[in-house]
């Protein structure tokens, strides 16, 4: 039991150098190109010291705010303020989406092209399922935000 105790301990020690090393060394696993940086990603993403990293960081901001009650108050406003920010950005994307599946449809089905052309001189020519594709990314956008959106709401009502 006490090396259970131990270990957390250390491991909530070890993570502010596991933060300010992967702060101070980007390169280490910014780059993409990179097989064995995108392999960090993958492996610390998932990992105890990433867990502890974020564990501390919330034992810090809870600390922080129990003291000092404006600062919790700041980290309200700022999450809400986030959280309106990608609510109107996915009402567009929603908007986007929808423009988009008409000119799709309407394309392949009243005017019977395989693919949409835009431009003057050198024109720029996708193939219609490329645009489908991109329906994915927004229809991912939607949902998220779908799901986000109410839960911070609910969090401004008072329903906690």
């Amino acid at each position: 039991m006490l090396d259970a105790i131990l270990w957390i301990f250390q491991n909530i020690g070890m993570a502010f150098y596991n933060l300010a090393y992967a702060l101070s060394h980007p390169a280490s696993w910014l780059n993409w190109s990179d097989k064995e940086a995108i392999m960090r990603v993958v492996y610390y993403g998932g990992s105890v010291e990433f867990f502890f990293v974020v564990f501390t960081v919330f034992l810090v901001l809870t600390a922080v705010g129990i003291w000092k009650n404006e600062f919790m108050w700041g980290c309200v406003r700022g999450l809400e303020g986030m959280a309106n920010t990608v609510g109107r950005f996915a009402a567009w994307a929603g908007l986007i989406m929808v423009i988009q599946q008409i000119l799709i449809v309407f394309i392949q089905r009243i005017f019977a092209r395989p693919d949409m052309v835009f431009g003057i001189g050198i024109p720029l020519q996708f193939d219609i399922s490329w645009y489908s594709e991109e329906l994915k990314l927004y229809n991912a956008l939607i949902v998220t935000s779908a799901l986000h959106t109410p839960l911070s709401k609910a969090g401004m009502c008072g329903w906690t």
